[in-house]
């Protein structure tokens, strides 16, 4: 019933009314003296119509309420149209600009039944239009009803327009606002995402490295050194990629230098060194440059897949092929990448595991597809990707 207002805005309101009540008494007693009958007569019709001013905004269905009252309570004293009845056309702007969707059609009907109201009380009443309606006098009524239905509906039109625009507004901040949320969250996936693939993989290799370590601690302290070293290196650049994604989380800056394709050798050399046997086959080479965004989900599908032959593999040789075609999926440009592992027994990736879905999501940003199944035995991931990809 009563709207949210700041103590500002119902200061305003309240001096406003106040004013105007001070007015429109002067104006009554100025304009009809003191006398006994008069003066309560003008005084209580003026004190509930400033009240009616003083509530529009904070209550436009109660301020509507207060101002038919003070209309009904004017006619049963008798008294002619005065400057206080100006408060009406603001409280009927207030219930098309700020009411309920009741008072807003509350509003509307007043306009019509208060033109009508005008009319039949200025042509009945005696003293006012002759006191009595008849065909001299019906144009002059039809003439006041048409200007008193205007006058009214102009009032409740302006409200209407001002609400409209005022939800146009609301709605226009709700947007940016979802916009915004949505942006950030995106974001946060993506940072979720790229988060996942270099910890799961960097932590894939260092327990390869550590579990190869150890067994050859005792009988080659060459190759313990050599797994120990690319541990510590593995770690190293996995913990500067880590600060990176939480330097961007933390302060939403743009995105730092990806990987790209000149990195996939640096990758191969990573899972040989864990201790995997990688083939590799790149036929035929990539055309043109792809575009980076391409590149990178490139590089981050066939390292979680490596990262999943590391951690599920039974220890057979994990194939990967590139094949850069002219015409790939939907008629463009693309690679075919292909990564084909054994499984170790009872043991495979789970579906609904995050490395599978990030894969999917990655294919599916650029605009290309993926698929991982169980095929005689081995595990393969399968993605075709457009060259050009969605930035």
């Amino acid at each position: 019933m009563f709207r949210s207002m700041t103590p500002a805005q119902l200061i305003v309101d309240v001096a406003v009314a106040g004013v105007f009540a001070v007015v429109a008494l002067w104006s009554e007693v100025a304009g009809y003296g003191s006398g006994p009958v008069s003066l309560p007569a003008s005084v209580l019709p003026c004190l509930l119509l400033a009240v009616a001013l003083a509530l529009r905004r904070v209550s436009p269905g109660l301020a509507l309420a207060v101002a038919w009252i003070a209309a009904v309570l004017q006619m049963m004293l008798g008294r002619p149209p005065a400057v206080a009845d100006i408060a009406i056309f603001a409280v009927l702007y207030a219930t098309a600009a700020y009411g309920s969707r009741a008072v807003f059609w509350l509003g509307f009907a007043s306009t019509i039944v208060g033109a009508v109201v005008i009319t039949a009380y200025l042509f009945v009443v005696p003293g006012f239009a002759g006191g009595a309606l008849s065909l001299s006098t019906l144009p002059v009524a039809f003439a006041v009803l048409i200007a008193a239905g205007f006058a009214l509906m102009l009032s409740w039109t302006i409200g209407a327009l001002v609400r409209t625009a005022l939800r146009a507004r609301e709605n226009r901040a709700a947007q940016v606002r979802a916009e915004a949320e949505a942006a950030t969250e995106q974001e946060r996936v993506r940072i979720a995402r790229d988060m996942h693939d270099v910890v799961a993989h960097s932590l894939a290799v260092v327990i390869a490295q550590a579990d190869g370590a150890r067994y050859a601690a005792s009988a080659d302290p060459a190759a313990a050194t050599q797994a120990l070293g690319t541990i510590s290196s593995t770690a190293r650049a996995a913990l500067a990629d880590v600060r990176l994604l939480l330097t961007q989380l933390r302060h939403a800056e743009s995105a730092g230098p990806q990987p790209t394709l000149a990195d996939l050798e640096e990758l191969y050399a990573q899972v040989r060194s864990a201790g995997v046997e990688l083939q590799v086959d790149v036929d035929p080479a990539p055309l043109a440059e792809p575009s980076a965004a391409v590149q990178l989900a490139l590089y981050r599908i066939l390292q979680e897949a490596l990262t999943n032959a590391l951690r599920h593999g039974d220890g057979r040789p994990v194939t990967v092929r590139l094949a850069w075609r002219s015409t790939v999926a939907r008629g463009a440009a693309g690679v075919e990448l292909e990564v084909r592992n054994g499984l170790k027994a009872g043991d495979r990736p789970r579906p609904s595991g995050h490395g599978l879905i990030g894969m999917g999501e990655r294919a599916s940003l650029v605009g290309g597809i993926l698929s991982a199944s169980d095929r005689d035995g081995d595990f393969v991931v399968t993605a075709v990707l457009p060259a050009g990809g969605s930035e």
